[in-house]
């Protein structure tokens, strides 16, 4: 087998992890970020919660199998990208440990102080968690400045600009909207009833996002398309997202 053979395999089984990890998980955020606005008491509260009690811890294995496969694959790749990324990694990984404490935290002490603590550290958990995600997509995709032996020369500020923060927002309406669609099949009654409501200015919302960052990725980053006009057949990816949407 050839090394580009081997790559493109390798490539494949990334980008696999990476979406299996978006779709599972993006709707365990997505639960997180909606969970103080369609959640009107204590009881709802932990209902919603409850949805993704069973889930949340298990869908996570998706974002480590992510690091170890790219590790192995492409150890480069992970050492600059890891370093480049080190602060809103561990941020990350802050934020991850903060939903895990506060799913399994809230119901110890039956107190409304406490738990209105922790319900606040789950949305927060949850919204920079998904906010974190999309800001690191967004400069993987812009291009990342890189010196001698791959050593990553920006700062943290430098990340976060325009472009990486349209790619969070991006990536927080999506997770929401998959959080949204998520709890409509695991509710009932008025509390299904609102969230059926939320559904359709959730689907506007990552609408208009989608054909806005999709804008600005062509005008900020034109290295994008050079694969899909090199290979037109390509063009079937951007068509099928389109049409996903």
């Amino acid at each position: 087998m050839s090394y580009e053979t081997l790559t493109f395999i390798w490539f494949v089984l990334l980008g696999i992890l990476l979406c299996g990890y978006a779709i599972l998980d993006g709707f365990d955020l997505g639960v997180g970020i909606l969970h103080p606005f369609i959640a009107k008491d204590d009881r709802e509260r932990r209902l919603v919660m409850n949805s993704i009690g069973p889930l949340w811890d298990g869908n996570e294995v998706w974002l480590v199998t992510f690091g170890g496969a790219l590790f192995a694959a492409f150890p480069v790749a992970y050492a600059t990208v890891f370093s480049s990324f080190y602060t809103a990694f561990f941020l990350l990984l802050t934020c991850l440990i903060g939903r895990a404490v506060s799913l399994e935290f809230r119901s110890k002490v039956h107190s409304p102080r406490w738990r209105s603590v922790w319900d606040a550290g789950f949305f927060l958990s949850s919204l920079t968690a998904a906010a974190l995600l999309g800001i690191a997509a967004g400069n993987v995709m812009a291009g990342m400045e890189l010196g001698p032996m791959y050593k990553y020369e920006g700062s943290l500020l430098s990340q976060i600009y325009w472009y990486p923060l349209l790619v969070g927002g991006l990536t927080v309406s999506l997770f929401a909207l998959h959080g949204a669609i998520y709890l409509y099949l695991k509710t009932e009654d008025e509390l299904q009833d609102r969230v059926r409501r939320l559904i359709p200015p959730l689907i506007y919302l990552f609408a208009g996002l989608y054909v806005v960052v999709t804008i600005a990725t062509w005008w900020h980053v034109p290295h994008a398309t050079e694969n899909i006009a090199a290979n037109p057949v390509l063009w079937i990816v951007p068509i099928l997202n389109a049409l996903a949407v």
